[in-house]
């Protein structure tokens, strides 16, 4: 980890002027064409949830912006950026996971795996110190539907760093398969800019493997 020194950042002012206002955050809603990967997740027998957390955490791991948080208030770049997600129970209720990034698909799904079935033999949200952690991104899934549209419950603090996805269903249009997500983060540490070189690198990893 490291701190910018705000002094000679070049999003100095974008950041004071952001990070002023009661919810910084902003967000989009979008889509991804997933065709290859939910392919090869099925010849592989792999998880398809897996897979695209998977290559949504590597073009994470590979966008700098991404990294950055509110610390302390100071700005921070971490080195690695861990998975957080909701996985749902049959219940109907969900609980909370994380699961350290790996660039080893099977290292990650493993410990996947592993959070799931502790998830499904526990009741509650599961919080626990991890779900508190600066250097994650916070995931949620709505595998039942897609939607155009998204809104997060929110606590109006201005120092709240942590970006959050959520994935819904994918679906066919035109003979090919989509995944609908939503990304917000704070403006004062991400433009669009940015969140366009993610997606780039989202469907690069989508697409390679």
């Amino acid at each position: 980890m490291r701190i910018i020194d705000l002094s000679t950042w070049n999003r100095k002012e974008h950041f004071e002027f952001f990070t002023k206002m009661d919810s910084p955050y902003f967000g989009i809603v979008t889509e991804v064409d997933c065709t290859h990967a939910y392919l090869k997740a099925k010849e592989l027998q792999q998880s398809f949830f897996a897979t695209y957390m998977h290559k949504s955490m590597m073009a994470i791991n590979q966008t700098e912006e991404f990294k950055y948080r509110i610390v302390d208030n100071q700005v921070v770049v971490f080195d690695v950026i861990h998975a957080g997600t909701t996985i749902g129970r049959e219940d109907g209720t969900f609980g909370f996971a994380f699961i350290p990034f790996s660039d080893d698909f099977e290292v990650f799904n493993a410990e996947l795996q592993r959070e799931i079935q502790e998830v499904q033999n526990s009741t509650g949200l599961r919080l626990n110190n991890d779900d508190f952690k600066s250097d994650l991104i916070r995931h949620s899934t709505l595998p039942w539907l897609s939607f155009t549209g998204l809104l997060h419950p929110t606590n109006f603090n201005n120092s709240e760093s942590v970006p959050k996805i959520t994935f819904g269903k994918a679906f066919v249009r035109e003979g090919k398969r989509f995944l609908p997500f939503s990304i917000e983060a704070n403006h004062g540490l991400v433009d669009g800019f940015h969140i366009a070189k993610y997606l780039e690198k989202f469907q690069y990893f989508l697409n390679s493997i």
